[in-house]
């Protein structure tokens, strides 16, 4: 196998079967979509859909000084995170800038693991392995020891319990506890990037297959439905959840993003980047940078990353992501634009489509929330 040939999950003749459009994502071949990308969008929305994730980076720490470790070398504060719990965090440089966005759930006393982005993966695990000096605790590459299927939705909650004697009643928002699923040994956790209640479960990969067809059985009379990469795009897109590559990136520090919340100066210890951050607070409290918000196309045009936002003929802001939002039924984005320009109902701002400045609606993130 050549160096540039994409990786595959343990599902992937499974994808093929169903007739899945593949793609090429960070180094990984995965299902774009299986049929019409704009019916798995709703059918998340308002019953099931059910993802491979596998491409997700998996990196397990250990040790007396686990905790220790990655309150060093991740903005958020991981020894408060109490067993069977997860916390959204960052790993940023000694700039400040984001490495990534990750998920880390404590599995144990000393054991956590982390749940990095595919593209930022290898960037992770260097860092934590870097940055692990001087701590007794391991880091251990873990990205073949898991595969990870999601099913998200409404109905979720009742298609998994039909496969399960795990208290999924009790299991909270952003936890996660070991059980058997179709008989499957799996770590079930509640998160997700669609805006949807639903769940993530961690595999071994030779039972991935079992589990998939076990799920898409137990699913039948709910609606649920396989789902790809492309409408889960559209469905955090909606949620206002940040995409690493596009919302976050190395040149841009957590309270440029809006997230400062998830630095926790409060934490004991030196951690890397916080002097940085320290100045990027205040400079974020004093004179905001640009903000990023949200856009309402008035007309049809779709925006897309990279397309530059205006008011008065002058720049003011670029667009991050864009879509055609199935549940609003027109185009959204989400932009970074200058603070004096964020407010929502904002007038007067557009995008430049190709050209051609088009009308947009300032709004509050996130685009969609689902009823609690």
């Amino acid at each position: 196998m050549s160096s540039t040939e994409p990786r595959r999950t343990a599902l992937d003749a499974l994808h093929r079967s169903l007739g899945a459009t593949m793609t090429d994502f960070a180094g990984w071949d995965m299902p774009l979509r299986y049929g019409s990308e704009r019916d798995e969008h709703n059918a998340v929305r308002t019953k099931a859909g059910l993802f491979d994730l596998s491409h997700m980076g998996e990196i397990t720490v250990t040790g007396p000084e686990a905790a220790a470790l990655l309150d060093h070398a991740l903005v958020g504060n991981i020894g408060g995170v109490k067993p069977g719990r997860a916390r959204y965090t960052m790993i940023c440089r000694e700039d400040g800038g984001i490495l990534d966005d990750l998920i880390v759930y404590r599995l144990g006393e000393s054991e956590y693991m982390v749940v990095a982005n595919a593209s930022n993966a290898q960037t992770v695990l260097d860092a934590l392995v870097e940055r692990s000096a001087g701590f007794d605790a391991e880091v251990r590459d873990d990205r073949d020891a898991y595969a990870l299927l999601a099913v998200q939705g409404p109905e979720s909650p009742a298609i998994l319990a039909s496969l399960t004697d795990a208290d999924l009643d009790g299991l909270k928002y952003y936890a996660g506890l070991p059980g058997t699923v179709a008989g499957v040994p799996a770590l079930i956790a509640r998160t997700g990037y669609t805006g949807e209640d639903g769940f993530e479960l961690f595999v071994k990969p030779e039972h991935a297959v079992e589990l998939w067809q076990a799920l898409t059985k137990a699913g039948e009379g709910a609606g649920l439905v396989p789902c790809g990469l492309s409408c889960r795009d559209t469905l955090r897109l909606e949620a206002g959840m940040p995409l690493y590559g596009n919302e976050l990136s190395t040149s841009l520090t957590p309270f440029d993003a809006g997230l400062g919340r998830v630095v926790k100066f409060e934490k004991e210890g030196d951690f890397v980047g916080r002097t940085a951050l320290a100045e990027a607070a205040g400079r974020a409290a004093s004179e905001p940078p640009r903000v990023l918000v949200g856009l309402v196309a008035e007309g049809r045009r779709v925006p897309r990353a990279g397309y530059a936002v205006v008011a008065g003929g002058e720049v003011i802001g670029e667009v991050t992501s864009g879509a055609p939002s199935p549940t609003l039924g027109k185009p959204i984005a989400m932009a970074y634009v200058d603070a004096a320009y964020a407010a929502p109902g904002t007038e007067g701002v557009g995008v430049d489509v190709r050209g051609s400045h088009e009308p947009y609606e300032v709004v509050a993130l996130p685009f969609y929330q689902r009823r609690k």
